[in-house]
């Protein structure tokens, strides 16, 4: 065989080889080009909208907690003067409206206030401080609001009571959350629906939806958490959803 032959022979398996190279390299390009496409158009065929609704809401129950202090540098006397001090704080409650069974009084607790020198303790009893709480459930909430603003007029007496202000809760937020949660659909539908209106698409069925914690809130309140807010201080709220919908787009 001519070298000259085995030359032309080379030739046609390189040119061979190069064919099916750009043969393979243009089907493989043209695939990934039609997957790429696929892969936008799945991406590209929803949109996400987040709905919102509110609602007015006023607490209908009250739970007020108060705290009793005295002090003495006997252990007994401290304990009498608390009993004492209970007594006048359980009668203005009383006369003021309250019924007997919305008052609850806890145990007596104390301690020693020992008597410090630069830093250490000199194992001498200063005095002793007795405490006691009284807890007050009532669904007259504007009753429990008037009772702690007015309560400057027994302090005024002696009577040592740390009014850590009364706390309003709305019950019936099992009710009010579904409600709120189906406006917040609607709303959330309304706005994929201007939206893709805008782009000359259509909005398909829904394909996912979240739901954000409740917010309790005062009226006037913008405050929200990502775990849900409970404003406790106000008897008016304000009680608001929120959810996260994702739709099809035709």
């Amino acid at each position: 065989m001519s070298d000259e032959f085995q030359a032309k022979k080379l030739s046609r398996r390189s040119i061979t080889t190069v064919f099916a190279a750009l043969i393979l390299a243009v089907g493989m390009g043209y695939g990934l080009s039609l997957v790429g496409t696929g892969l936008a158009s799945k991406a590209g065929n929803s949109i996400t909208v987040t709905g919102s609704a509110k609602t007015a809401a006023v607490a209908d129950n009250a739970v007020w907690t108060l705290n009793v202090s005295e002090m003495s540098q006997q252990v007994s006397v401290a304990v009498k003067k608390i009993g004492s001090s209970v007594d006048s704080l359980s009668k203005y409650l009383i006369d003021g409206g309250l019924s007997t069974e919305a008052i609850e009084i806890g145990g007596v607790t104390t301690y020693a206030n020992n008597e410090f020198l630069n830093g250490n303790s000199t194992g001498r009893v200063l005095s002793y401080q007795a405490n006691q709480n009284v807890t007050v459930r009532s669904k007259d909430v504007e009753l429990i609001k008037k009772l702690s603003n007015g309560l400057g007029s027994l302090l005024q007496t002696g009577v040592n009571i740390n009014n850590y202000g009364p706390m309003f809760y709305v019950s019936n937020l099992d009710v009010l959350r579904p409600k709120l949660l189906a406006e917040a659909m609607v709303d959330a539908k309304a706005r994929g629906i201007s939206i893709t209106k805008a782009v000359d698409s259509k909005l398909g069925p829904v394909l996912a939806v979240t739901s954000g914690p409740v917010q309790v809130t005062q009226p006037d309140s913008v405050d929200t958490s990502a775990g849900g807010m409970y404003d406790t201080s106000s008897i008016p709220k304000s009680v608001s959803v929120t959810v996260s919908v994702s739709f099809k787009v035709n």
